[in-house]
Order: C-alpha cells, then structure tokens, then sequence
C-alpha cells in the first residue's frame, strides 16, 4: 500500500473520528416547555449528548406544526402536548412516534376578558374563543368543555365561534375586544389576565384527578429511536436530570426559562407574571399516561380522530425512561 493511500485512509478515519451525528428537537417558547427552554439556555443538552453530538433546535407554536415536522423528516424529537401526539400517532397508523417521557402537568387556563359579560358557563353562547391551534391540546379541551356545557363549536352545528390563532395573537385580539376568551397554555393565560384585561375562569387542573393532566411530553419518531437508541437515552436521562434540577432550583431556572423566551419571542416575562403562571405548572418526567388517554377519548369526540377510537397500546414506548429511573435509583413509571 503505496504512501498516498496510507494518507487518505488516515484523512477518512480522522473526518469520521470527528463527525458529529445532528438531532433535530422541537420546542415551543412556553414555559410549559421548562426541560427546553432551561437546557437551551444552560446548555445542558449540548454537555449531556457529548461533542460528537449537534442539536439543531426547531421552534414552534403549537403541537400540529411539530407534528408535520416530525412526519417531514425535519425534526427527531419535540417536546409537545397530547392531543398532537395522539392525532400524528393515528394518523401513522401507529408507526411514526413514541412517548418516551414526560415534560410538565398543568399549566392551561380559560381566560375570559373582563368586561365580555362572562360569569358562567352558559354566558359563553355567541362568543368568540380563541386556542392555538385547531386540534391542539387546549382546543380539545375547549371543544370538551363546551360538549360537557351543551355547547358546541359554531362549525358543528352550535354558536360558540371557536377561532384557532398564534398565542400572541390572542393577547392582540383581547386588547382590540375582538375575542371574548381563550383556553391557552402558559405564559399566555396569565398574560391575557395580567395584559389583556383578562380574567381566571376555569383553571385546567380543576377538572382533573389530583390536579394533574399531560400538558407536555417528549416524543421520538420511531425511525430516529430504532437508529439512535443510545442517544435517546442520553436525551431522557439529561430531562430527567434537567426536572429534578429545576424543582430544586425554581427561582435560578425560571430566570434562565424567562431568558431563553425574551431570546425567542423578543420579551421578557414580568417576574410577577412568571411566578403567578408557575403556580399551576409541575413539572415532572412522568408522562402521565391516563390523562393522555382521556384526551384521546376527547379528541375522538371532538371528531379528530376519524369514525372509531383509536388503539393506542404502542402509544408509550418507557423502557428507556425506566432504565434511566433505574439507574439514579428511582421509581418506574407503570
């Protein structure tokens, strides 16, 4: 083997030595995406993964879009709500994603301006809602809320215009008394009080077990999970170690939090407004898996999920949670 071969066999081996695999991760710029928003800021992420390992991080508004990325090969993983989750898994006939953890609980409100004439459920006939997006988690909710109430969404037949828009657009719509109320996750509802001439109508945990219901979780597409388990891994065990981080260190990781939004949106959050929203967030690597399957039956009935509900037993995929949980000596999630 002649000296130039030697060479360019010795320039190959030292590219891959030093190529890096890229990860593509969503998230939105709420702090119901706490794990994202702290380890982008900290850069916690970029030290767990090790450097052979580059994030390419995706920013989104609400779960549908994440989903499309996730289906388009444009994203790995993302932090998203329920609702999206299970509609990208039923749409896939139940190939394209797993949950692999939990995020946060809670943290969803409906707001109501305060000059709107809304003091109870039946006030709300003939009035503008706003959620994120059509088929997001907060607009299931919605749409149940208003099935439990006897209303329904103007295109179904009822006279409650449901109106689907950017978070941001919402506040906007609040100060012009364009819209009459919003189920939105937070900052936001606090915003659409604290900024909008809003007021607390229905908080979200109030209609759960325990106060707790999935708001959030870490999704993985199947193909990116079969390839990298390994790196997976290393994900769930840097949100798990983010979680227990940032219950320990509240005041120190809203800062970061807060900084990583005004780094996104272009503004801060008030730090009465972050401490007011954080008081109905947990957050946790759980992911809650009855809440998830109780807004699947809500979403079925809100008509998202086709004629016949779902199968969604390959829905969770843990193992590698548990495994994490096992190794720093914790309980397993069922």
């Amino acid at each position: 083997m002649n000296k130039k071969v030697l060479v360019g066999l010795f320039l190959l081996l030292a590219v891959q030595g030093f190529a890096q695999t890229v990860i593509h991760v969503g998230a939105f710029p709420n702090i119901t995406h706490p794990q994202a928003m702290v380890g982008k800021a900290n850069g916690y992420f970029e030290k767990a993964m090790g450097s052979n390992v580059k994030i390419d991080w995706k920013t989104f508004n609400a779960g549908p879009a994440a989903i499309e990325a996730l289906f388009a090969g444009a994203i790995d993983m993302t932090y998203v709500g329920p609702n999206p989750t299970i509609s990208g898994y039923v749409r896939s006939d139940g190939e394209a994603l797993r949950v692999i953890g939990g995020a946060a609980s809670g943290g969803a409100a409906l707001v109501v301006r305060a000059d709107a004439g809304i003091n109870k459920p039946e006030d709300f006939h003939g009035k503008r809602v706003a959620t994120p997006q059509q088929g997001n988690t907060q607009d299931v909710a919605l749409r149940s809320w208003l099935k439990a109430h006897g209303m329904k969404a103007r295109e179904k037949g009822g006279d409650v215009q449901v109106m689907p828009m950017a978070n941001p657009d919402q506040l906007t719509l609040f100060l012009r008394k364009d819209l009459d109320a919003a189920w939105a996750p937070e900052p936001w509802a606090t915003r659409l009080v604290r900024e909008g001439n809003g007021k607390l109508f229905l908080d979200e945990r109030d209609l759960w077990p325990h106060g707790q219901f999935v708001v959030t979780n870490l999704i993985v597409s199947t193909k990116f999970l079969k390839e990298h388990p390994d790196l997976v891994k290393n994900w769930i065990r840097a949100n798990v170690e983010l979680t227990d981080w940032i219950n320990k260190n509240l005041p120190e990781a809203k800062k970061l939090l807060n900084q990583q939004i005004q780094k996104e949106t272009g503004k801060a959050l008030s730090q009465g407004l972050l401490d007011e929203a954080f008081t109905r967030i947990e957050v946790t690597y759980d992911p809650l898996r009855d809440t998830l399957l109780t807004s699947a039956h809500s979403a079925f009935d809100a008509g998202f999920l086709g004629n016949k509900m779902p199968d969604l037993s390959r829905l969770y995929d843990l193992n590698l949670l548990n495994q994490v949980l096992a190794e720093k000596g914790k309980k397993a999630i069922q």
